[in-house]
């Protein structure tokens, strides 16, 4: 870790879930000059705008957790929207941090870069070996863009001008921040908030869709911060030797996955529902499974602390505190 605390660091995204985190696990090591903005103060997809931001800001690092986000109903609805915004912000950021002397830059993607029928679990070299998942290409397409534009100025300005931009790839995230939206919410915060309502009306029971055997692994946000600062602060030579030029990016998972039943009764104990779990055969189950290859961050010397039982529980203590 450097010793600089007072270094100076933005982190984009710093209202989102991830962002939000990193924020907090700067904080807690001390870290006393981080910059953030709102979305009002400034819009990532304005090239001038953020031209002008890194102009002024004299910026040390760049933590990338900008982007538009959404469940599948989100990323079919709107495709246009979500390539658009963020090729708009990694290219923006990527860009003026590098035009204005940033150094460290931490790019931050999504599991969905890999293909839709990669070996599990999902390691860093499956990227661009197979089609994507039609419903959610656009989003994967621009995280993959991401992670190339770092590359390439690494490749082109590591020697001369001293760049190095890193990425990291999270699997399914929960969390305080957390969008709870019926539509648009992801697997955990859409069982915390049915659960929570079934107690809340006394319902004798919750019918989850699908048969409940596909398997997911899910990691606590702010194990994920945790790990962005980790990566960001490796040696650069230790990195190097655990990554290529053009296959640069590193995985960040729990390093184990649930069946959805199992995660269903786990969230109803969270919740404290004391009803009956059912199952809808008839409704689709999505991919047999979704697991990340962590070995690479686990020899770099880092493992989650924070275990699915406990995460759940804080999370939905979380979700409570957005209900007052």
């Amino acid at each position: 870790m450097p010793s600089d605390l007072n270094q100076k660091i933005y982190v984009a995204g710093h209202r989102g879930m991830v962002g939000s985190a990193i924020v907090r696990n700067l904080q807690a090591k001390g870290y006393t000059n981080i910059v953030t903005r709102t979305h009002a103060e400034l819009d990532l997809t304005n090239q001038a705008a953020v031209k002008a931001f890194f102009e002024q800001g004299k910026l040390d690092q760049v933590y990338l957790a900008a982007a538009r986000v959404g469940g599948i109903h989100a990323n079919n609805t709107f495709p246009a929207e979500f390539i658009y915004q963020n090729l708009m912000m990694e290219a923006n950021v990527i860009h003026q941090a590098f035009s204005s002397g940033v150094k460290k830059l931490l790019f931050l993607g999504s599991s969905c870069i890999y293909p839709k029928l990669a070996p599990q679990p999902m390691s860093e070299d499956a990227l661009l070996m197979g089609k994507l998942e039609p419903t959610n290409e656009p989003y994967a397409i621009a995280k993959i863009a991401g992670i190339k534009m770092c590359e390439s100025f690494n490749r082109q300005y590591g020697q001369s001008h001293g760049v190095d931009y890193r990425s990291v790839m999270p699997t399914n995230l929960y969390g305080p921040g957390d969008n709870y939206h019926l539509e648009n919410s992801h697997v955990i915060p859409a069982l915390i908030r049915r659960f929570h309502e079934a107690k809340v009306t006394n319902s004798s029971e919750v019918i989850i869709w699908g048969t409940g055997t596909p398997k997911r692994e899910f990691l606590y946000v702010d194990d994920m911060a945790a790990a962005s600062v980790f990566v960001m602060n490796i040696d650069k030579s230790t990195y190097d030797q655990h990554t290529e030029p053009m296959q640069s990016h590193i995985n960040v998972g729990f390093g184990s996955d649930v069946t959805i039943s199992e995660l269903a009764n786990a969230v109803g104990q969270a919740v404290g529902y004391q009803g009956k779990i059912g199952f809808d055969a008839t409704k689709p189950d999505g991919a047999p499974r979704k697991w990340m290859d962590s070995s690479k961050l686990n020899q770099l010397g880092w493992t989650p602390e924070i275990h699915l039982p406990l995460g759940l529980i804080k999370a939905y203590d979380s979700f409570l505190m957005m209900q007052r």
